[in-house]
This record gives C-alpha cells, sequence and structure tokens, in this order.
C-alpha cells in the first residue's frame, strides 16, 4: 500500500517507520527542510529505543523516503496521515492550525480518492472540519478518518508493532476495508481493531490519557498523605495494585507527569467540558495537584538547609520526562531547574540523552556533566527527576565521596529506605 505521513515528530516519524516495516511504501512529508535533509541521508531525528535499525532498513529498501514537496508526497497515496503539532494555545485548547491549514492544501491537490487520517491528537469534532477544510476545493471523493495513537515514548515501536488496540474513527465502508487492511499485519495475535463514529474515537484518546494522568496524580496524593500518616506507598501500591479491577501499572509515585500528551490531552479535555457548559471537578484537580507535585522535593531541600538555598550546587540526575526518550516537554526537572536557580542555587546535571534538548531551551543557566559522577563535584544534594536504569545501582561510595554532604533527593523512589539509612544518607523520597 501506498501511504503518506505528513509530519515527521515524534508520532509522524514511528508511524512512518513502522507501516514501511510492514511492507508498504511510506513518504513522509515536513516543510522543515533541514530535518528533511538529516532524515534523507539516513540519520534519526528523535531518540526512541529500535527506531534507528528499522529506520535505517526500511530507507536502504527503499520503502521510506522523505520530502518537503506536499503534492510530491502524496501522489498516488491510498491513506494520507495528518501527524501534525497540537499544542495547548493560551485557553489550553488545542491548537488546529497546522492540520487545517494542510487539509486545506489537501483540498487543492488531491488527484484520487485517498482516506485521510487524523493521528494527531484532536479535539471532538475536528474530523469534522478537517472534512469541511479540504470539501472546498476537492474534485476527488475522500473520507476523513480519526486513528488516534497510543505510544508510550520509549517503547513506541513495540507499542506500534503489538498495539493493545487500535482505535478506528469511521463510518465509511470503503475507508473501514482500506483501515482494516492497513492494521491487519499488527493484529495478528488477535487484539482487536476497533471501529467506531468518529467523534468517539476523537475522545477515547483524551479520555484514555486523562484516566492515566489521574490514576497518577490519585496515587500521588496517597503518597503526600502517607508521609503525613506514617505509612510507606509502596506498599499501599502492593496492596491495590494487585487488585484487577485496580491494576499495578501507572501507581508508582513520584515528582507529577510531564511529555507531550498527559499535559496537554488533560488540558484539552477539560477545555472542551468547559466549551460544552460541564465542570469536569476531576480534571481540574488533577492538574492543580501535579502542578504542585512536581517541586515537592523543593520543599524537603530547602528544609534541610534552612530556607536558604543561596550559593548552593545542587547535581541533579535526569532531565527528560521519563526514561528511554529525549523528550523534555513539561519534564518536572525543569520546573525544579526554575525553582532552585530562582532561590540562589546552581545546577550540575547529567542525562544520558536529554542535555542537547534542554540546553536548546535554557542554555547555559545550568551545568552539564560527561558523565552522572561528574555532575556530583562539589554539590550540597543529589536530586534525582528521571528514573533511567544507569541511576538504579549506582557507586554510593563515590557519590559519598563527591558530594558535600550525603543527601539525596529521589523524586523516581528508586533507592531501599533502609540501604539508604545504613550508608549513611540523609535520604528524601516521595511517600516513605
Amino acid at each position: 500500500m501506498k501511504i503518506a505521513v505528513i509530519g515527521t515528530g515524534y508520532v509522524g516519524l514511528v508511524t512512518g517507520t513502522c507501516f514501511a516495516e510492514t511492507g508498504n511504501h511510506v513518504t513522509c512529508v515536513d516543510i522543515d527542510e533541514a530535518k528533511v535533509n538529516k532524515l534523507q541521508s539516513g540519520k534519526v531525528t528523535i531518540y526512541e529505543p529500535g527506531l534507528e535499525v528499522i529506520f535505517e532498513r526500511n530507507i536502504k529498501q527503499n520503502r521510506l523516503d522523505f520530502t518537503t514537496n506536499l503534492e510530491e508526497g502524496i501522489k498516488e497515496a491510498e491513506v494520507i496521515f495528518l501527524a501534525l503539532p497540537t499544542p495547548p494555545g493560551g485557553d489550553g485548547a488545542a491548537d488546529l492550525q497546522y492540520v487545517l491549514k494542510v487539509a486545506d492544501d489537501l483540498g487543492h491537490i488531491l488527484e484520487n480518492y485517498a482516506v485521510i487520517v487524523d493521528k494527531s491528537t484532536v479535539p471532538v469534532g475536528t474530523a469534522d472540519k478537517v472534512h469541511a477544510a479540504i470539501s472546498k476545493n476537492a474534485k476527488v471523493d475522500f473520507d476523513v478518518v480519526s486513528n488516534p495513537e497510543f505510544l508510550r515514548e520509549g517503547v513506541a515501536v513495540d507499542d506500534f508493532m503489538k498495539p493493545d488496540r487500535v482505535v478506528i474513527g469511521t463510518q465509511s465502508e470503503s475507508a473501514i476495508k482500506i483501515m482494516q487492511r492497513l492494521y491487519e499485519p499488527l493484529v495478528r495475535q488477535g487484539n482487536p481493531i476497533i471501529f467506531m463514529d468518529e467523534k468517539s474515537a476523537e475522545l477515547t484518546k483524551y479520555a484514555a490519557n486523562s484516566f492515566l494522568a489521574t490514576k497518577i496524580t490519585f496515587m500521588n496524593e496517597i503518597a503526600n498523605l502517607c508521609e503525613r500518616l506514617g505509612a510507606n506507598v509502596d506498599m499501599v501500591r502492593k496492596g491495590i495494585g494487585t487488585d484487577t479491577r485496580i491494576g499495578k501499572r501507572f501507581l508508582f509515585a513520584g515528582i507529577g507527569y510531564g511529555g507531550s500528551c498527559f499535559p496537554k490531552d488533560v488540558q484539552a479535555l477539560a477545555k472542551s467540558a468547559k466549551d460544552a457548559n460541564y465542570d469536569f471537578k476531576i480534571l481540574n484537580a488533577v492538574m492543580d495537584v501535579n502542578t504542585t507535585q512536581k517541586t515537592r522535593l523543593i520543599e524537603n531541600l530547602k528544609g534541610y538547609f534552612k530556607n536558604d538555598l543561596n550559593g548552593k550546587t545542587i547535581a541533579m540526575w535526569g532531565l527528560a520526562f521519563k526514561p528511554n526518550t529525549d523528550d523534555i516537554r513539561e519534564a518536572p526537572a525543569l520546573y525544579n531547574i526554575e525553582a532552585l536557580t530562582k532561590a540562589g542555587a546552581k545546577v550540575q546535571a547529567y542525562d544520558p540523552e536529554a542535555m542537547e534538548n534542554v540546553k536548546g531551551q535554557i542554555g547555559d543557566q545550568i551545568t552539564y556533566s560527561e558523565n552522572p559522577y561528574d555532575a556530583l563535584k562539589g554539590a550540597d544534594a543529589l536530586m534525582i527527576m528521571t528514573e533511567w536504569p544507569v541511576f538504579r545501582t549506582p557507586d554510593f561510595n563515590e557519590i559519598k565521596k563527591e558530594l558535600k554532604e550525603p543527601l539525596i533527593l529521589d523524586g523516581r523512589n528508586l533507592y531501599d529506605l533502609e540501604q539508604m539509612k545504613e550508608l549513611g544518607f540523609t535520604y528524601f523520597s516521595i511517600g516513605r
């Protein structure tokens, strides 16, 4: 099948590469000439485990190519995916300008019937808007389908190639047949392709991410209560996670959620509810709690240093919002850096993949280290922001030797409480 993917960001690049891997010919389109040149030369523009191998393989086998020319990119395509940015606007609503601009352009250049697929996360009713934008100028038949992605950064290739489910919103028999044929190779183990109307599919994506964000935030509230009551959130997590009605995933307490999906999707769903004159109290509370939770450890740090961080040097392990990605969107580390520098502290940071992205965003406000232990040199405390595997079993003797004081503030609950006590560390974690 010939496929076009418009947009080569995180979702677009994973989608295009994985569909090429299943034998389709995929052309990815982007207006960023520098990015397209890099992709054409065989260099992946995002960090995602497992992606580079299949990316290189499909370029060599001429199943995956890239262009800045939209008309050239969609020529003879049966399916055209829109994988474009939908950033939150000032009021929290998803900004559809990029999606609708491309939809308008498609109306002028479509030459054959195609299924236009909204792969971006978009508000309810977007399929209708895309259809209307294309219809203004289209001279051929087409269908617009909602096909939300459920990719987890760090395991996106596995998620795409072995999906729990595929959600497709369309009421067109022609589109159903094409989308069924496209996705069947990915669900041979029996996981479902769920067909529904467009609006239900659009809402499904927001509902899924908002529920998971709520689950994380609920557990962070339990963790904060554990600290006041003298309970241990790890034990509570095990106690409720074995209840099959609840499940054990997304119950780890920490310093809040970040990334490209949860923050903007929760915000967008809350805005959609507000526009429908519905007060979505749970989502508003989730957003408020998550904002506070991100800098939860600053309270402990200030308490330890008697509310004076001026002139202190803080080592920071982890900058990405989660491990196995270089994505720093809404990363808790950035909020903590802002709070620390505002209080007069210096930050020495290390992250295996995200340092270049942070440097591109905040420049030299902090010091970037070549390895975890360099970040510790002369520091007054260590703060852990991301649970990268390399931080899980460190050399504690080396940590103690490099820090001015044996002080660790762990936002991801990586270490055992008794072990830290035996090693002589002052150790703050979440809910324990």
